[in-house]
């Protein structure tokens, strides 16, 4: 109790050992964060070739908020930039309240980016997508070695990458040097830059719902680009549409709960893609954009219905 001959700090004292001695149950009552949810991005080349004028529409109402533009053979839409230079192209963004999320650069590969990286600098992109070039098949020390000369090799773009304030994210595409959980890891582990992370790409891995989960929790905050993406019956030779779709999240068998459950546990912000590749490439998965829009949102309810409420 308060004594008025107490000194003022005496008394503050003792508040502050008396609220130390209280249960701790003030950050139960100050929590008041929003559930949990994923960052959309809509990746371009779902239409194909479709001009960007027709596609940006489509971003707001497939619950994404940016765009990752895609150039040939999968879609069109990074030439389209050119054509339209990057005054237009900014201003067709600035319309439609959308921001350049990604651009998807495999064709310039991992050493040619630099001009890319100023290109997304200067239109306020802060992801670049691409693989990792270097032998194949690798495993043990050697895939750890060839890892260290992959990331001294790229130091200078990652460099750039630092100055434009951009991450260069590298998707463990197969047939590359960053394909195994082990290569990602090597990656993540060696790296000294955070503008140097990865594109989590499901269908390239073991289609093991506990095994790509996991993963995801060791990766952690490396992961920029989450590819909502199963292998299904794959996407290298022409399928029945039907059979063609069990690429997306919700229509083939691997469960995506597990992986939701790991972007929840490690409070993911990174970029989460709806994805899937058509045959031929270029082509849209559907045949009009409202079709594939609608496909996208019934990828899209199937993994927020995964979340927590």
């Amino acid at each position: 109790m308060y004594n008025k001959h107490m000194h003022r700090r005496s008394f503050t004292q003792l508040l502050a050992a008396s609220a130390a001695s209280l249960p701790q149950t003030q950050d139960v009552f100050a929590h008041t964060d929003e559930p949990f949810k994923l960052n959309y991005m809509l990746g371009s080349c779902m239409y194909g070739y479709t001009y960007l004028g027709e596609i940006l529409p489509e971003v707001h109402r497939t619950g994404a908020t940016a765009i990752d533009i895609w150039p040939k053979v999968h879609g069109n839409q990074r030439e389209q930039l050119d054509d339209l230079g990057e005054v237009k192209f900014a201003k067709m963004l600035d319309q439609h309240q959308v921001e350049l999320g990604c651009i998807t650069q495999y064709k310039l590969g991992p050493f040619g980016l630099q001009n890319e990286l100023r290109l997304a600098q200067r239109l306020n992109c802060k992801t670049m997508v691409t693989s990792g070039s270097g032998p194949v098949g690798l495993t043990g020390s050697e895939l750890k070695h060839a890892i260290g000369q992959f990331i001294e090799k790229m130091k200078p773009h990652v460099d750039v990458a630092a100055e434009t304030g951009v991450c260069i994210a590298i998707e463990n595409h197969s047939n590359n040097l960053i394909a195994s959980p082990d290569s990602m890891k090597w990656l993540v582990e060696l790296a000294a830059s955070e503008h140097l992370g990865i594109a989590f790409a499901p269908y390239h891995l073991p289609q093991d719902a506990a095994l790509l989960a996991t993963l995801l929790s060791e990766l952690g905050n490396h992961v920029k680009v989450f590819y909502a993406w199963q292998h299904g019956l794959g996407c290298m030779e022409k399928l029945p549409k039907e059979q063609e779709l069990l690429q997306m999240p919700g229509r083939g068998d691997l469960d995506f709960a597990p992986m939701l459950q790991a972007l929840v546990d490690m409070d993911y912000q990174g970029w989460t893609e709806i994805f899937m590749h058509p045959v031929p490439r270029g082509v849209s998965i559907l045949a009009s954009v409202v079709e594939v829009s609608d496909e996208i949102n019934a990828a899209r309810n199937y993994l927020d219905a995964l979340l927590p409420a």
